[in-house]
């Protein structure tokens, strides 16, 4: 119900919206009983030949009173949807301003179908909450209970009859329904996202799946997933049509009851016979609405659930108002000093520590190399220093201020970052390199593109989605472009040149450290080639550090470092 209770409060923001919704709904729900009362009394009193001036104004007040049910029912669907997709809006906005802090951890938790079904399918279902569980109950309940005290005037025997079937098919059915549909809805919703999970995979796989040729295996999981899925959806249909079921014919029921007990009671000279008809078209007409709370119970369990698992992504997100408290800011034009005091940190659901008491102190201008055997915590030291993980334990401090106390925007601003996989979008050269900042020159690009040796490229080539038409060297230093068109101080690097051979890396290399001179640099990289000139190295293993210092400090004490270097040179 937290969740649910955020859905709520993004709803309570069209006050205006809401209340004229309910207005009209009002109206109309009020007006449909009152013009089939009053045709139901037409009838009965043109039975005793009444005068022309009864009839007409009998007659007028039926068309009257249909005149202003299909106005108001206009009114009520017209403003009902606009608040609607006002509060869908909202909510994908909320959502999402939660969920941009987590972005670059957040596949490190949820697979990619899985997460895309939440923020699709999810948003999708709460666009019911409003319509189908917000306010038709409270339309309802005001139209049942103004019946009901208009009825009482004529009958109280009548009055009470209709309020048992209020009471039964606004509240004790759908209850009980809503027991069973609780266990229904939540193998719904998973069957979703394992169809959603399955179809990613399957499509992004395909290539590798026909090369291993499991393509056949995958795809009969496919249409299992897509079988179980479809079944649960029949399951949630035959319990929706069950329950419609059993609410018409409860208020059927009941219609038959107040004929019956009308006629009892006209024959006891209790009631006006002129009366019955009336009284049986209000029984009628009051209980049509009621089939929307026969699905009550589906939509608020649906609701319910898609709320969880659409809140439960960011629900660890710091929901502080930046007002509350003041942040720091990186200087713009100082290069950074760095320190990483006793920093652990392991994954979310995993039981490895990657990181073990880390204490990695980087001065102003300094340039650092992380080195170490794949898996032993280097590229998680830099996810660390970009703030896309929160430390477990430790902190890391920027200039002496807490990395807390620090945007993570404002982190990513004053850094050039090249990962291991970088996104490139579709589009052109020019589009992917003016993502490194406004106002580039296509002369600014093209020197970069010549000092990473991509002089082939022209501004204008094309580039496919996720980059497919580009080899991987040609990725690499098409990033390495990027970083250096950014210019910032602070330069992260994840093995910015492992794709490439040994004397384009060095070319780089050197238009990169002239650029990067008085910056601090920190260096992932498996190779220990080029090393020597940096002012300190960082040997890890298995998620803590064993080694550290220059290159000829690691050299002359023969450890680990030392084996590294003389592996690879038998290699090369």
């Amino acid at each position: 119900m937290k969740d649910l209770a955020i859905v709520i409060k993004l709803v309570m923001t069209e006050k205006k919206d809401i209340l004229i919704s309910i207005i009209f709904g009002f109206v109309a729900g009020i007006t449909a009983v009152g013009l089939f009362a009053a045709s139901g009394y037409l009838i009965s009193k043109a039975a005793f030949a009444p005068p022309l001036y009864t009839l007409i104004i009998l007659t007028s007040t039926v068309k009257l009173l249909g005149i202003t049910k299909a106005i108001s029912r206009y009114a009520e669907r017209y403003f009902s949807h606009r608040a609607t997709f006002t509060i869908l809006s909202n909510l994908r906005v909320s959502f999402f301003e939660k969920l941009e802090p987590l972005a670059p951890g957040i596949f490190q938790k949820y697979r990619s179908g899985d997460l895309l079904s939440r923020i699709v399918g999810d948003v999708e279902s709460l666009q019911n909450f409003f319509l189908r569980v917000f306010y038709p109950p409270i339309v309802l309940v005001i139209v049942f209970l103004s019946t009901i005290l208009f009825t009482s005037f004529f009958s109280i025997s009548v009055a009470l009859v209709i309020l048992a079937g209020l009471i039964l098919t606004t509240f004790v059915i759908p209850a009980l329904f809503a027991i069973k549909q609780a266990k229904i809805d939540s193998h719904v919703r998973e069957g979703r996202g394992e169809l959603a999970t399955e179809v990613t995979e399957f499509l992004h796989g395909f290539r590798d799946l026909k090369i291993y040729q499991k393509l056949e295996g995958k795809e009969q999981r496919l249409i299992q997933s897509s079988e179980a899925y479809i079944k649960e959806q029949e399951r949630e249909g035959t319990n929706m049509m069950y329950s419609q079921s059993v609410n018409i014919f409860v208020s059927l029921f009941v219609s038959w009851v107040v004929l019956a007990l009308g006629a009892y009671l006209v024959i006891n000279g209790q009631l006006e016979g002129i009366f019955l008809a009336m009284l049986l078209m209000i029984s009628l007409t009051v209980f049509d609405d009621v089939s929307s709370m026969a699905v009550f119970p589906i939509h608020l369990q649906d609701s319910k659930r898609a709320a969880t698992r659409l809140f439960s992504v960011v629900r660890d997100v710091r929901t502080e108002e930046v007002g509350d408290r003041q942040m720091e800011q990186l200087p713009s034009t100082k290069a950074p000093a760095i320190e990483m005091k006793n920093v652990s940190f392991a994954f979310p659901d995993d039981w490895r520590m990657t990181l073990k008491n880390i204490y990695i102190s980087l001065p102003a201008g300094s340039k650092t190399a992380i080195v170490g055997p794949s898996g032993s915590g280097k590229s998680t030291v830099l996810q660390l220093l970009l703030k896309m993980n929160p430390a477990n334990q430790g902190n890391i401090f920027f200039d002496g201020a807490s990395i807390d106390q620090l945007n993570e925007e404002n982190i990513w601003e004053k850094t050039n970052v090249v990962l291991q996989e970088n996104h490139f979008f579709h589009g052109t050269i020019r589009d992917n390199l003016l993502l490194a900042k406004d106002g580039l020159t296509d002369e600014e690009m093209k020197k970069k593109l010549a000092m990473v040796r991509l002089n082939q490229l022209v501004l204008t080539d094309p580039v496919f989605e996720k980059g497919e038409n580009l080899s991987g060297g040609e990725k690499q230093r098409l990033a390495i472009a990027r970083a250096m068109l950014k210019g910032e101080r602070l330069w992260l690097l994840d093995e910015p040149t492992s794709s490439l051979d040994a004397l384009t890396e060095q070319s780089i290399y050197e238009h990169l450290f002239e650029q990067a001179k008085g910056d601090t640099l920190v260096l992932v990289s498996h190779r220990l080639t080029g090393l020597e000139k940096m002012d300190q190295i960082i040997v890890m293993e298995q998620g803590s550090i064993i080694e550290s210092g220059t290159f000829d400090e690691l050299m002359r004490e023969q450890g680990y470092f030392y084996e590294m270097k003389q592996i690879e040179k038998q290699m090369l």
